[in-house]
């Protein structure tokens, strides 16, 4: 079943796809549990979608806000379809937001989605944490953006991957302009209210995205 499944998300477009059963989500806050979202939940399916590498060297502000959009709305696209998939099968599945909507702070500027993507995608094996807090996948680097899909199935889990993370290394936190990471987590009122914008159009414009690119393993291991 577990390769049907990745199959299901490898047709529709996934560049990667791994399964976490639910059971290694026991450290997950309060709230944020898969079966806090769906309570039959025994399998979280997590995948991702590679962005193209030219987008590495570029000013980010308009070609890699777009492309990010698009690649997120392909999340979507997929977790719906493949959900669909799934529920042929004999399963129940419940395709989980890549980004918005989610919960969101403004004092803060904090926001919160049902489920955090990046250590579900940890926990599904498809890869470690950075310094920068995005994940690093052995084959695609950091340029990676996650989706994922709960279900009722009782899937084995994948197994972890590999830190990638180069010991020592310091520049995504050297280089960030608004000093916003510490190596663990990201302040997210620094880096939003200097990243995001919009122009007199209605635009939604990328100005930073420093310490994606700045990456030794940004593209993966090549």
């Amino acid at each position: 079943m577990e390769d049907r499944i990745k199959e299901i998300f490898t047709e529709l477009g996934a560049d990667i796809c791994g399964i976490a059963n639910a059971e290694r989500f026991k450290d997950a806050p309060l709230g944020f549990h898969p079966t806090d979202i769906y309570t039959d939940c025994k399998s979280v399916i997590v995948f991702a979608k590679c962005m193209p590498k030219g987008l590495t060297y570029v000013n980010p502000r308009l070609a890699y806000a777009k492309a990010t959009d698009m690649n997120v709305d392909e999340l979507d696209r997929i977790s719906y379809v493949a959900s669909v998939e799934i529920e042929k099968l004999g399963g129940i599945a419940v395709p989980v937001p890549s980004d918005s909507p989610y919960e969101y702070c403004s004092e803060n500027m904090e926001g919160r989605g049902l489920l955090s993507m990046r250590h579900a995608a940890m926990l599904a094996g498809i890869g470690s944490m950075g310094k920068n807090t995005l994940i690093i996948n052995k084959k695609y680097g950091n340029m990676i953006n996650i989706g994922a899909v709960l279900t009722n199935l009782d899937l084995k889990s994948d197994s972890f991957s590999e830190k990638m993370c180069i010991e020592g290394c310091h520049l995504c936190l050297d280089n960030c302009p608004q000093k916003a990471l510490n190596g663990q987590t990201v302040n997210q009122k620094l880096c939003r209210e200097y990243t995001y914008s919009k122009n007199g159009k209605g635009f939604s414009l990328c100005n930073c995205n420093k310490c994606r690119v700045i990456c030794p393993k940004s593209l993966g291991e090549i």
